[in-house]
């Protein structure tokens, strides 16, 4: 089996390149043009689709995207060309070679409004350009794309690479006093979690392709969108809250400043793009169909700061 990973130094990139490699040949490609000439450059979707033509991939896993929120306010082409034309010529690409797409998105999708779990089925109604381009790729990936797996995640983090956590290590040692958003809720969702289901994914969707008896029918069954999170659920003051007692015990020797942490409700900070209050996703439609379990967000957030503030530092 060949897999063509696009996206590979971005924090799930990187995760999945460790994931993908035990399951065939894996060509791992960025928007930078590799040695041999191989395009995976989102913003140039004809080039890209020259490589595909070129590779013949079995699998296509696109783990690239325009994620600068509040910038695409202001860059909402630029974020329509990488979230949803790019995607779509992917899928294209993929229909033409009879290929899976693995694809992922985003909880912007939906309004953030209620407590409850957003459900694959669920109305979309993005509050933002970001979220819109994101729900654009979704609609054309499925559209194009027979053989297509869309995973829809939220608050992405990895020992590697910007993310939240790590912006609050960095302030924690700097402020005495932090203030956090306590009304948007959602899970932390770690990098490595997204690209072992990912590969459970892959092997699952193939194997089904093997099968002789009813082949049509197996190549599409699986296909659709999930809801890929964490369990449990948190908003980002209480986020901030674990990921710093968590560092101060594994750390007690760094030079901890901050005191506090303040709850503040969203309108404290004024942001380009507006967020979703409610970024709980359910995911018991992707745990019945890969027979799998998802470990609650405290769990890959806790390995997380091991691996920083530990292992990186022995």
């Amino acid at each position: 089996m060949k897999i063509l990973l696009l996206g590979k130094n971005g924090q799930v990139g990187q995760a999945l390149q460790r994931t993908l490699a035990p399951l065939g040949e894996l060509v791992a490609l960025d928007r930078n043009p590799s040695s041999d000439g191989l395009c995976g450059d989102l913003g140039q979707p004809e080039c890209l689709a020259a490589t595909i033509r070129q590779l013949r991939p079995d699998v296509i896993v696109n783990a690239a995207a325009y994620t600068a929120v509040d910038k695409a306010e202001s860059e909402p082409e630029q974020a329509r060309l990488i979230n949803a034309h790019a995607p779509e010529v992917l899928a294209r690409e993929a229909e033409a070679l009879g290929s899976w797409l693995i694809h992922y998105s985003t909880d912007y999708v939906f309004n953030g409004s209620g407590t409850e779990p957003w459900q694959e089925t669920d109305a979309t109604a993005p509050l933002n350009v970001y979220g819109q381009t994101k729900l654009e790729g979704e609609l054309r990936v499925q559209a194009a794309c027979t053989r297509h797996l869309i995973f829809r995640t939220s608050w992405v983090y990895a020992a590697h690479g910007s993310n939240f956590a790590k912006t609050m290590l960095k302030l924690a040692q700097e402020r005495e006093r932090l203030t956090v958003i306590n009304d948007q809720w959602g899970a932390p969702t770690g990098a490595e979690l997204i690209a072992s289901m990912t590969a459970t994914a892959i092997q699952k969707v193939t194997a089904k392709d093997s099968l002789k008896a009813n082949q049509d029918a197996n190549k599409s069954a699986l296909a659709g969108i999930y809801h890929l999170v964490a369990g449990g659920e948190t908003h980002w003051h209480a986020y901030a809250s674990h990921v710093i007692s968590q560092a101060k015990a594994l750390r007690p020797d760094m030079p901890w400043a901050v005191q506090e942490i303040v709850p503040v409700p969203s309108t404290a900070f004024v942001t380009a793009a507006q967020r979703p209050h409610n970024s709980r996703l359910d995911t018991h439609k992707l745990q019945a169909a890969f027979g799998i379990s998802l470990p609650d967000w405290q769990q890959g957030v806790d390995s997380m700061l091991a691996e920083i503030l530990i292992v990186k530092n022995t």
